[in-house]
């Protein structure tokens, strides 16, 4: 069954229409009609050769218009990168500034409320307490140092005996 079937697709292969047109278009071929075709192939090269000199200075134009568009674009952000540095110096300068600015007023403050305070308690101390009276006091615990010993030990203690 096999044979059968392998020899009945080769006569149908032989008998097939492509197979007799290949036999019988068979065509001499000449040197002339290559010669032809070559002078047709070389026509379409050059054709080709054109278009593709034009198409590479197309794109060598372009080429060089993105270049130079790239150019412009660096320039651009070269220039507001320096605008944003300049603009962040300025801030810098402005915050150093303010902070020593009030570094100063609060030492200046400070400075103020401290001598005031000190000149308050002073004349608070010599209105309160007159160096009279403390001539007094003084000369009073004297005199009780000479009957008690313990308060003679705390005047020795501050040299006050």
């Amino acid at each position: 069954m096999r044979r059968i079937l392998c020899g009945l697709f080769f006569v149908a292969v032989l008998f097939s229409p492509s197979y007799t047109r290949a036999q019988q278009q068979y065509v001499k071929v000449t040197n002339e009609m290559i010669y032809q075709k070559l002078i047709e192939i070389e026509k379409r090269q050059a054709v080709l050769e054109a278009e593709f000199k034009a198409f590479r200075e197309e794109t060598n134009r372009r080429f060089d218009d993105v270049s130079k568009r790239f150019e412009e674009l660096r320039e651009d952000m070269n220039k507001r990168f320096n605008e944003l540095i300049n603009f962040l110096w300025m801030i810098t300068a402005i915050f150093t500034t303010l902070t020593l600015g009030v570094i100063g007023f609060a030492y200046w403050d400070r400075r103020t409320i401290i001598r005031k305070s000190k000149e308050e308690t002073l004349e608070e101390i010599e209105r309160k307490w007159k160096p009279e009276r403390i001539d007094k006091l003084v000369s009073s615990l004297r005199e009780l140092a000479k009957k008690d010993a313990q308060v003679a030990e705390v005047l020795k203690k501050f040299n006050l005996l």
